[in-house]
């Protein structure tokens, strides 16, 4: 690890624990949510948080299967339309430089999810791609992360 960032501006982690928590109360399906994390971890190349998230997901009771595939969701037939849509929104976020978040997309996604929930969803997505960018930037260590979710 580079520097505890954490130790070093404990007011700036504190408020990313302050909008991770504003995620975790959200009204989104919490497998979703680890979905959501995974997807955008794994696009950003965020070691540390496919570590943490895909132990959270299966302790949560995620299909491991979901998690092996979710590189490839829009071909594999487990994900449901819904979290196609979350899904697919999640990647306009996080490569938003590319994709400037089309219209149709959203339009997707408002199919399975009123404003409220796509807020959170949003949220959600924004939290994770900054966590991911603080855990690459500050090269955190990778693999002893130990999930004390419950299902």
């Amino acid at each position: 690890m580079r520097i505890n960032g954490y130790k070093t501006l404990p007011d700036g982690y504190s408020a990313m624990r302050q909008l991770q928590n504003a995620v975790d109360k959200s009204s989104l399906d919490p497998k979703l949510q680890e979905l959501i994390k995974l997807r955008s971890s794994q696009i950003n190349g965020c070691a540390y948080c496919l570590d943490m998230h895909s132990k959270d997901a299966v302790a949560i009771g995620e299909n491991p299967q979901r998690i092996y595939v979710l590189d490839a969701w829009r071909e594999a037939p487990f994900y449901s339309d819904k979290e196609k849509a979350a899904l697919a929104w999640c990647e306009a976020l996080t490569l938003i430089s590319e994709t400037g978040a089309p219209d149709n997309v959203y339009e997707e996604l408002h199919k399975y999810f009123n404003e409220k929930e796509i807020m959170e969803l949003t949220f959600a997505i924004i939290t994770i791609n900054s966590w991911n960018r603080l855990a690459i930037g500050l090269r955190q260590d990778v693999g002893d992360y130990v999930s004390h979710r419950k299902p």
